[in-house]
C-alpha cells in the first residue's frame, strides 16, 4: 500500500472556493494527493476541479441544467448529493481514494452525510460543518465512523479562525488515512447492543465465550449513536449475527426522546436476513438529557440521573406494553431467524428490589405482553431469572451454539 494517501475534497466551489483550496493545499503540504469534487449548482470554481459538477450529475444520468432548473434548492442539492455519493462509492471501490473530507453549512453538510454513508467503515470520512454536533443532524443520517468538526467562523470567507479549523481538519483526515487499520475480519463478527456493565452484565458474560467460539465481538452503546452505528454496519452485511438485547432506543423513539437511533432502528439486520437474538433490556425506561428540565409527563415517575448528560425515568405499564408490541412488529419483519429471550425477574440493575426503578406490577405486565406478541416466526424463550443472571447469557449461548450447528450462523467469512 502506498505511503502517499489520496483524499477526496468535496464542496461547493462556487461559494467556498478559497476554503476548499486551502484544505487541499494543507493536505498537499503534508505529502498527500487530492482529488477535488465540485458539487456547486449555479456558479463555477476559480479553476477546474478534478471532478466537475457536470460529472457529478452525469453519475446518476442527469445534467447540471436539471439540477439548476429544479426550482428548489433542496431538490437541486439532493440531485448533487445522489451523484456525489455515487461517485464516492465508485472511487472507493476502484481504490482511488483513501479518505474523504467535505465542507459545508446546512446544504453542504446534508450532501456530505450521504457521501460519508456511501463509504465503508475504515475509510476515513471527515465533515467540516457549521452545524456539527447539532440536533439538526438526525442519528440515522450518520455513518458508523464519521468524524466531524465544528466550523467556527466558516459561513462565508476564509479568515484566521476559519483557517484554524480547516488546517486541523486537513491534518485529521490525512493522519487518519495514514494511521487507519481498515477492518478485514478473518472471523465472523457479532454485533451486540448493551449499556454499561454496572447496569447490564450480559456483555461481560458473553464476550469471551463468543470469542472462544471463533467470533469477533463488537459491543454498541444503546444511547442513540451506538444503535445508529450498529444499524449502519448491519446494512452493509457486516455481522454474522446481531444480539439486539437492549431496546431502549425504540422506547425513546416512541415517546419522542432525542436519545434515539432513528426511525429505522432494529430493521437493517432483519432486511438482510441476519440472525437476531433479542431481549428487552432497558425496555422500561425513557432517556433524556440531564441538563434539560425533566419532561413534564415524567416528573412524577422514578428518576435516575446517570451522569450530567443522561437521565432516565420509568415507563408506565401501558407504555411498556406498547413498546413490546413495537419491538415485536420490527422483529417480525425479519427475513432471517429471530429468537427472543425473555427474563421475567428484571431487565437491568436498577430493576431489582430496593432500587427506585423496581416496579414488579409493571414488569409483570411487560412480560405478559412480550409473551403475547413474540409469536411465529419469532422463537420465544421465557426464563425465570433476572437479565443480569448467568442463566440469561447461558441461554443466548445455547441459541448461538444451535445456530452454529445447523448452519444458521456462518462461521466462514
Amino acid at each position: 500500500m502506498s505511503a502517499i494517501k489520496t483524499i477526496l475534497v468535496i464542496g461547493t466551489y462556487d461559494t467556498k472556493d478559497q476554503e476548499l483550496n486551502y484544505v487541499a493545499d494543507c493536505i498537499k503540504k503534508l505529502g498527500g494527493n487530492v482529488i477535488s469534487m465540485d458539487v456547486s449548482v449555479l456558479g463555477d470554481p476559480s479553476q477546474p476541479t478534478d471532478i466537475s459538477k457536470h460529472e457529478v450529475t452525469a453519475a446518476i444520468g442527469k445534467t447540471i441544467d436539471e439540477a439548476s432548473n429544479a426550482g428548489d434548492e433542496n431538490l437541486a442539492m439532493q440531485i448533487m448529493a445522489s451523484g456525489a455519493s455515487t461517485l464516492c462509492a465508485r472511487l472507493c471501490a476502484e481504490g482511488r481514494i483513501d479518505g474523504m473530507i467535505a465542507l459545508g453549512g446546512t446544504m453542504g453538510t446534508d450532501l456530505a452525510l450521504d457521501c460519508a454513508r456511501a463509504l465503508p467503515i475504515g475509510i476515513p470520512k471527515y465533515v467540516v460543518s457549521t452545524i456539527a454536533f447539532s440536533p439538526l443532524i438526525a442519528p440515522d443520517r450518520l455513518s458508523a465512523d464519521i468524524q466531524m468538526i465544528l466550523w467556527a467562523g466558516g459561513l462565508y470567507g476564509l479568515n484566521d479562525i476559519c483557517k484554524a479549523t480547516l488546517s486541523q481538519a486537513a491534518g485529521a483526515i490525512y493522519g487518519a488515512a495514514l494511521a487507519v487499520e481498515p477492518p478485514d475480519p478473518d472471523r465472523p463478527v457479532i454485533g451486540m447492543v448493551s449499556f454499561g456493565s454496572s447496569a447490564l452484565h450480559y456483555m461481560v458474560h458473553l464476550r469471551q465465550p463468543l470469542i472462544d467460539r471463533g467470533f469477533s465481538v463488537a459491543v454498541f452503546h444503546g444511547t442513540g449513536m451506538g444503535g445508529m452505528a450498529l444499524e449502519s454496519l448491519a446494512e452493509q452485511g457486516y455481522f454474522a449475527a446481531v444480539l439486539e438485547l437492549a431496546v431502549a432506543e425504540i422506547g425513546n423513539l416512541m415517546v419522542g426522546s432525542v436519545v434515539n437511533a432513528g426511525a429505522n432502528r432494529m430493521t437493517a439486520a432483519g432486511r438482510l436476513g441476519t440472525p437476531i437474538i433479542a431481549a428487552p433490556a432497558f425496555g422500561d425506561m425513557i432517556d433524556f438529557a440531564t441538563w434539560q428540565p425533566v419532561p413534564e409527563r415524567f416528573r412524577d415517575r422514578p428518576y435516575h440521573a446517570h451522569n450530567r448528560l443522561l437521565a432516565s425515568a420509568s415507563l408506565s405499564a401501558d407504555e411498556r406494553r406498547e413498546l413490546a408490541r413495537e419491538v415485536a412488529h420490527r422483529l417480525q419483519q425479519s427475513k432471517g431467524p429471530v429468537h427472543f429471550v425473555l427474563p421475567t425477574q428484571g431487565i437491568h440493575a436498577w430493576d431489582v428490589e430496593g432500587m427506585p426503578a423496581h416496579d414488579p406490577e409493571a414488569l409483570a405486565e411487560m412480560v405478559d405482553e412480550y409473551r403475547k406478541v413474540m409469536v411465529d416466526p419469532i422463537e420465544l424463550s421465557v426464563l425465570d431469572c433476572h437479565i443480569n443472571d448467568l442463566a440469561f447469557s447461558e441461554k443466548v449461548l445455547e441459541v448461538i451454539d444451535r445456530w452454529i450447528a445447523d448452519g444458521t450462523i456462518k462461521m466462514t467469512w
